[in-house]
């Protein structure tokens, strides 16, 4: 289990987690016509349940919600989040989708100055402690979590070298790519200045300005990351889960 992580950007808080949530999730498509993402049921609970779990075990209690598609159905089901020993707030898309960067622009009354990114098809076993620590100690706008991938679990998109993001491209690969985006960021609340509310833009596009400019520092993380966004991802944590309640 991962250690309890304290990481208090603000006034001794815990640190702030945006879990990107809002998108159509596609390749689901047979169980998410009906359900967002987060409330697909994993060893009999909905798939957010468990990423709020595995925040509350490393002291993370303050979580923002980024949804769109459906995500009214999420606020219903997990209100306050009190029942899961943590505070959700909820920021909405609105009528138009914004794309993963707009909804975390969107976001920002809720975040503060420092906060995590998560992607709301992510489960990541992982302690969060020192990617926070290693963020501080950049002095960049930005830090990605890197795993050696080796187009192993899906196709490498980063160059990763001494502690720094050098290219990052989920489009054009490059023979150097070794490692894959591993789905957890930390920012500074002003690597999103340049980007006016309400309009819709990627993570992806962000993280590539910031690239640019070598404001987007790097951590390489060994443990292997999981998704639900694809039915084998799915079908992989569903036997992780069943696996840890064995075990408890």
């Amino acid at each position: 289990m991962p250690a309890k992580s304290h990481y208090a950007p603000e006034r001794g808080e815990n640190s702030p987690v945006a879990i990107l949530a809002g998108g159509l999730a596609t390749r689901l498509r047979l169980i998410t016509e009906r359900i967002p993402k987060s409330l697909v049921p994993l060893a009999g609970k909905p798939f957010l349940a468990h990423q709020l779990e595995l925040l509350r075990r490393q002291g993370l209690t303050r979580v923002v919600l980024c949804l769109g598609h459906l995500g009214e159905m999420v606020r219903q089901h997990f209100g306050d989040g009190s029942a899961h020993g943590v505070r959700l707030d909820y920021s909405f898309d609105g009528p138009v989708l914004l794309g993963t960067g707009g909804a975390l622009k969107q976001a920002l009354p809720w975040l503060g100055e420092k906060f995590f990114v998560l992607y709301g098809d992510s489960y990541l076993p992982i302690d969060f402690a020192p990617v926070a620590e290693s963020f501080e100690r950049s002095g960049k706008l930005g830090l990605m979590t890197v795993y050696r991938n080796e187009g192993r679990y899906d196709t490498s998109n980063v160059v990763f070298a001494d502690g720094e993001i050098k290219a990052y491209d989920k489009k054009t690969r490059l023979p150097e790519m070794r490692h894959i985006d591993y789905g957890l960021s930390v920012f500074s609340a002003a690597a999103l200045d340049e980007y006016p509310p309400g309009v819709k833009f990627d993570l992806a596009d962000l993280m590539q300005r910031l690239v640019a400019r070598r404001q987007l520092a790097g951590f390489e993380v060994m443990e292997r990351f999981f998704e639900i966004g694809s039915p084998g991802g799915l079908a992989e944590l569903e036997a992780l889960l069943a696996q840890q309640l064995s075990n408890q």
